[in-house]
């Protein structure tokens, strides 16, 4: 089973309470990320999988009013976090997926694993070697990988961080990298601050047509470059 596994959380250190901030009358960000994943047709199965903090609550109610499925784990150890969501969810091949990326591109998921499935790697992921823009990351890792990790990963930042225990140890696993034609690692969608948040509530207010696309928006941003400025001066994370 391909499942695919959002991370999402209350407790951003930049913008709290982020994923249920609304990006439209209707929908907030993690709305956002659920529907354009939903079209993606190669995933069986679309799991939030958030903190057992109390603050966290509202996201497990947010899951059961809109029937989905919550998973409730270690806050800081993400990587048992997944590792307990897949084992209990029998998910044969992950797709991980955080919630600050309402603009997921459900065509590039579907590459992602596609590519994952024919290259017959243990991870596969378009954000290691970056051609994409921010706000597209996809990582697809099988079982066996996440339980290889889940048991030897020992340094803080690859458990809080999912998969780093792959890309740190490439002996150890088939990593395959996916690479769009055009390098367009330029762009940024992703929502870490305020300034993301405006550019990316914008974007939808200006695109019509669902599911948002990475080609609709570069179309927009390039017929209208002023919209760049808004988040201009944000620095990239560099952990996924």
């Amino acid at each position: 089973m391909i499942g695919c596994i959002i991370q999402a959380r209350m407790g951003s250190a930049r913008l709290p309470g982020k994923v249920l901030m609304n990006l439209d009358e209707h929908n907030t960000i993690l709305d956002y990320v659920i529907k354009q994943l939903k079209h993606c047709n190669n995933i069986n199965k679309i799991i939030i999988a958030t903190t057992d903090l109390k603050e966290d609550d509202v996201i497990e109610t947010f899951a059961q009013n809109k029937n989905m499925i919550c998973f409730r784990g270690n806050p800081l150890d993400v990587l048992d976090r997944y590792y307990q969501c897949a084992k209990l969810h029998s998910i044969s091949i992950i797709v991980r997926i955080t919630a600050d990326n309402p603009l997921i591109d459900p065509i590039i998921v579907g590459k992602v694993i596609s590519e994952f499935q024919s290259s017959s790697c243990d991870y596969a992921s378009n954000a290691v070697s970056r051609s994409f823009p921010y706000g597209t990351e996809t990582e697809v890792f099988s079982f066996n990988a996440l339980e290889k990790a889940w048991m030897n990963a020992k340094q803080d930042a690859e458990r809080e961080h999912v998969t780093p225990y792959f890309y740190n140890n490439p002996e150890e696993f088939r990593i395959h990298h996916v690479k769009n034609q055009e390098n367009l690692s330029s762009f940024r969608w992703t929502v870490d601050q305020i300034e993301d948040f405006i550019l990316v509530k914008k974007i939808i207010s200006k695109i019509n047509k669902r599911p948002i696309l990475m080609n609709d928006i570069i179309n927009l941003l390039t017929q209208e470059p002023e919209l760049l400025t808004i988040n201009k001066n944000v620095i990239h994370k560099h952990v996924l």
